[in-house]
């Protein structure tokens, strides 16, 4: 199975050229990102885990990988990720729960299952 951090490295790789046509805006974008995902009256690791479970939830590939791993990288553990995870699966149902596959690979990836 392919890398999803490689997958990962190589998206962002597109969308930073993408960005670059338009600067400003996803300058301003990217800034209004960094401040919502500050800690705050909740913490960055659970914004990023809250972010991983609606990306599962709306089932978007790129999405998981990527909030996975920020919240693995904010400190959320093994069973943090599983149980956040586990809500968007339980809202969700089977096709939320299609996209836990790719939870565990991008774990896999960091080394962190």
């Amino acid at each position: 199975m392919d890398s999803q951090i490689q997958r990962l490295k190589d998206m962002d790789e597109l969308i930073e050229d993408f960005k670059s046509h338009l600067p400003e805006a996803y300058k301003a974008r990217d800034e209004f990102n960094d401040e919502v995902y500050k800690d705050g009256a909740l913490s960055a690791k659970t914004k990023r885990l809250m972010a991983m479970s609606i990306a599962v939830r709306i089932e978007c590939t790129s999405c998981i990988i990527f909030q996975t791993k920020l919240a693995v990288e904010a400190g959320a553990t093994k069973r943090e990720v599983v149980e956040a995870a586990s809500v968007a699966s339980a809202m969700g149902g089977t096709s939320a729960s299609s996209g836990l596959w790719i939870v565990v690979q991008t774990m896999k990836d960091l080394g962190k299952w």
